[in-house]
């Protein structure tokens, strides 16, 4: 255990000992490296950047300008409903015939990859009328499981009165391969979305196993509304009232500095970052699901090893997973905000542990792991105690004791004394050097 802590504590000291201080404080570095698809950087290596910009130049020549324009109006919807195409350039590469399958999968008709008029002109529709509803939108999105995606479901029962409204016999529900049939004479297959479903049952689905945290957040703000404010260390009678509302505190802190990183992007929109942070997701996957299972220490090196392997210059990854926990927070992906959470603790960051603590405790893209998340929680603390600045809600002073309280652990006093502590319960962050990489908040 002690090997494993050290170990995990060299990869995010070295990741911690950069300029990264500097460049998250001013912004130019970050915005500098973002721009041109450095989010999409952490997960795509070089050489797959040339042979995307060759192929897409050569694809330029060949499609005229009213099929560009009618093919970025479906990319643009594809990657509003969380079905990532790209950038919404015109050319439907892989990329956009991967999303197109994945929407034809998600609406149980044929996944070809290629669009017929009804699937296109119900795509873009019901994009333009999720644009127009506003606040109506917002709050359907909040109310339902499966987010903006259900916004498809909702759509198609209201205007059809039943799903399945196409003649065309449904592709098997086990079946999620791009299946080119339609294919252009020019273009090769796509290649395969993911492997095939798993051989182990699932009774449940991913879509009914999980809540919206929007939803949760919505209903705990009426609560904490309702009651006068928000629960205090003097005045709090309930503990699960007490961690709801700081959870769902951290998360609108966490919207917040992404937003404001992401507003100094140039030429990019919330939806091209978003589609862009959704390769995120994938790419941590692991990781995410070892949160879970395995102790923080155990999880923090396989993350680090990630980072490493990036080529991304820590100041970079540090910004790109800060937009990234943004935008997974702000679209509902819990995968895309746990990974980005889990690389900014990485990083050095150890005051965002506490997301995965909420994470574990409430059962909100992971399992429910009480013994986990207070884990996890103690990496937050330790590091507030040995001078690193709050990340969320940094007014409020008793915000740590308030936690310890609600989680029933002990105050300050008895977690920086120099006690001897069971190791499964002590996480690794804990032993690091004070190499935090701090973060200022952009100028208004």
């Amino acid at each position: 255990m002690i090997g494993r802590r050290f170990s995990t504590g060299c990869v995010a000291a070295a990741l911690s000992l950069t300029t990264a201080t500097t460049a998250l404080a001013d912004g130019g570095d970050i915005v500098g490296g973002i721009v041109g698809g450095i989010i999409g950087g952490a997960i795509v290596n070089g050489a797959n950047q040339n042979r995307r910009a060759t192929t897409t130049t050569r694809r330029v020549v060949t499609t005229s300008s009213a099929t560009r324009a009618a093919n970025a109006e479906v990319q643009t919807s594809l990657n509003y409903f969380g079905f990532p195409a790209g950038t919404p350039d015109g050319v439907l590469g892989r990329n956009s015939r991967n999303a197109i399958a994945q929407y034809q999968a998600y609406m149980n008709w044929p996944a070809t990859g290629q669009l017929n008029q009804f699937e296109r002109d119900f795509l873009v529709t019901s994009y333009q009328r999720a644009i127009a509803g506003g606040a109506l939108t917002a709050q359907q999105i909040a109310a339902n499981p499966q987010g903006v995606r259900g916004l498809l479901v909702t759509y198609r029962d209201q205007t059809f009165g039943a799903p399945a409204p196409l003649a065309q016999p449904q592709a098997p529900q086990t079946t999620v391969v791009v299946v080119p049939q339609q294919a252009e004479p020019q273009q090769a297959a796509p290649a395969p979305l993911a492997a095939a479903a798993p051989a182990l049952p699932n009774f449940l689905g991913e879509a009914a196993s999980q809540a919206s945290l929007a939803s949760h957040c919505n209903q705990v703000s009426l609560v904490t509304n309702s009651n006068g404010g928000y629960v205090t260390l003097a005045s709090m009678s309930d503990p699960g009232r007490a961690l709801n509302e700081q959870f769902c505190l951290a998360r609108t802190y966490a919207v917040a500095a992404g937003e404001d990183l992401a507003a100094r992007v140039p030429g990019t929109t919330p939806q091209q970052i978003a589609a862009q942070c959704q390769a995120f997701g994938p790419a941590l996957r692991e990781h995410v699901a070892a949160v879970s299972l395995k102790a923080p220490d155990e999880v923090l090196a396989g993350v680090g090893s990630f980072a490493l392997s990036t080529g991304m210059a820590p100041a970079q990854l540090a910004g790109t997973a800060t937009i990234c926990l943004s935008s997974g927070y702000r679209t509902d992906d819990m995968e895309v905000a746990i990974g980005s959470a889990l690389l900014l603790v990485a990083l050095g960051e150890q005051p965002y542990a506490e997301l995965i603590g909420h994470h574990l405790t409430q059962g909100f893209g992971t399992s429910r792991r009480a013994d986990l998340g207070r884990a996890w929680f103690d990496i937050g603390f330790a590091a507030l105690d040995q001078g690193a600045p709050a990340v969320f809600n940094p007014g409020q002073a008793d915000r740590a004791d308030l936690l310890r309280a609600a989680l029933g652990l002990p105050g300050q006093a008895a977690i920086t004394a120099p006690t001897v502590t069971p190791a499964a319960s002590t996480p690794a962050a804990g032993a690091l050097p004070s190499f935090v990489v701090t973060k200022e908040a952009p100028s208004k």
